[in-house]
């Protein structure tokens, strides 16, 4: 296999303009970032802001035929993974790595059923929470690009390691992906809708002795699903993600919370939606989640009748 050159992103979110700025630092000639014509329009009329730099990627546009990549970072929320899938057809080539960036556990597949498995990675991403506000960005360059196959032994893994040390991005390969995806999403679960909810930050959410009860309960959902799953090693993930959630800046806000203050929408399906159907598929309750998707529904809805009245207002 070639080594990596040409390298594409889809997304410039709160992750995705992280490594945005680090690909466009290590080597410019060869990066692009795919957008549709409006975001291209977008971006160009206000460049993205990152760390009060003003950012000035090369955009290219879906159906360009002539850029092939040798590496995709998928970056979007997961309301943008379809699209994404469709936009970055023709820049897949026989040996083209796919990685996506997205919360959850079901990304991976979802790009596998259309590509197949022959080019994706597992992949997830652990540091601190990026601060976004309008097109500006701010991250205090504590990250980790954690990614990994089923095999040990995985030629591609090499490639994307081999590319990251040129390119001065930390990476970390796990003994088991899986099982370090997984993780991810009991952190996520548990931690992301609640404190949305319950606007808390980090350090308030570890404070709370109710609030921790709280997550662990969901927690016990999720490990369910992951038991149920087949994931290895799926009875410590919750000590796991405890001694994990230590680690956060106590300041620090997820980013569903950021999306809620911001009036955006959110992931819950991904969280909370995912594992009611994990409860489904596999016969198991899932009242926490189910309690959580519930709520959020509750807030999408207001959104969309503030946003209503804001747009009658203005007609009127």
């Amino acid at each position: 296999m070639k080594d990596i050159k040409n390298v594409l992103l889809c997304g410039l979110g709160a992750v995705g303009t992280i490594y945005a700025e680090k690909f466009q630092k290590y080597d410019p000639d060869n990066f692009r970032v795919l957008v549709n014509k409006e975001r291209k329009n977008k971006y160009m009329a206000n460049p993205v802001i990152f760390n009060g730099k003003e950012m000035s990627f090369k955009y290219i546009l879906p159906g360009e035929s002539d850029y092939k990549a040798d590496l995709i970072v998928i970056a979007t929320k997961m309301t943008g993974l379809n699209e994404a899938i469709c936009q970055i057809k023709d820049f897949v080539q026989e040996e083209t790595i796919i990685i996506p960036l997205l919360n959850g556990v079901t990304s991976e597949q979802i790009i596998a059923d259309c590509y197949g498995w022959k080019h994706v990675l597992y992949a997830y991403f652990i540091g601190h929470s990026s601060i976004r506000s309008g097109n500006s960005i701010t991250h205090d360059d504590v990250n980790t690009f954690v990614f990994g196959a089923d095999s040990q032994n995985d030629e591609r893994v090499e490639k994307v390691k081999d590319y990251f040390e040129k390119s001065g991005i930390n990476y970390k390969v796990p003994e088991d992906i899986r099982h370090s995806l997984w993780c991810k999403f009991i952190l996520n679960v548990a931690s992301n809708p609640t404190t949305a909810l319950l606007r808390m930050t980090f350090g308030e959410m570890l404070e709370n002795k109710h609030f921790m009860q709280l997550a662990v309960n969901i927690m016990k959902e999720v490990q369910m699903a992951a038991k149920a799953e087949g994931v290895r090693g799926a009875e410590t993930m919750i000590d796991e993600t405890v001694a994990h959630l230590h680690t956060m800046i106590p300041d620090g806000k997820t980013s569903m919370l950021q999306d809620v203050e911001a009036g955006r929408p959110t992931e819950i399906d991904m969280f909370a939606g995912t594992m009611i159907e994990f409860g489904k598929k596999h016969n198991f309750p899932t009242p926490y989640c189910s309690f959580l998707k519930e709520m959020f529904d509750i807030i999408h809805e207001n959104q969309i009748i503030k946003k209503n009245k804001n747009v009658a207002c203005k007609v009127s």
